[in-house]
């Protein structure tokens, strides 16, 4: 498995795929159109912000999408995990904490000395996230009414 950036096709595939990325983070309660989630990407990599994909064969296995965030109360600029993915036919073989590993990677690489990533409560990858030494930084909470 090799993981890098990826080239323009791969980009389109992650594109088409990251409406049931974002279902599937959000433990369903997100189902963004193509058109909302081309609006989103595009304003993340226009930041600067990147893809880092796993592959294998040619065989596109999950993706994270990493790069800045400004602290709203202190303006600290930190690293940031925007999503991380896994195709479902690969899961379960440790592609999400490699992806994750070589994410901390770049971004530490790029100069970053903090790490931040938001998840929605329930969601698995949280014990993950917690095994690789991420903590509970924040809590948003709702109340339906």
């Amino acid at each position: 498995m090799n993981i890098r950036k990826p080239n323009d096709l791969e980009l389109k595939k992650i594109i088409s795929l990251s409406p049931q990325a974002v279902f599937d983070g959000t433990l369903g309660e997100v189902r963004p159109t193509n058109q909302k989630i081309e609006q989103l990407i595009e304003q993340l990599l226009k930041k600067g912000n990147y893809y880092l994909i796993a592959i294998e064969n040619d065989r596109l296995m999950g993706w994270i999408l990493i790069g800045t965030s400004k602290d709203q109360f202190t303006d600290k600029i930190n690293g940031f995990i925007y999503e991380l993915f896994v195709l479902e036919e690969f899961r379960g073989k440790g592609i999400s904490k490699m992806l994750m590993r070589t994410g901390i990677d770049y971004l530490k690489q790029d100069g970053y000395s903090e790490v931040r990533l938001s998840a929605f409560a329930g969601n698995q990858a949280i014990k993950l996230y917690e095994k690789l030494g991420f903590n509970i930084r924040t809590i948003t909470m709702s109340l339906p009414i």
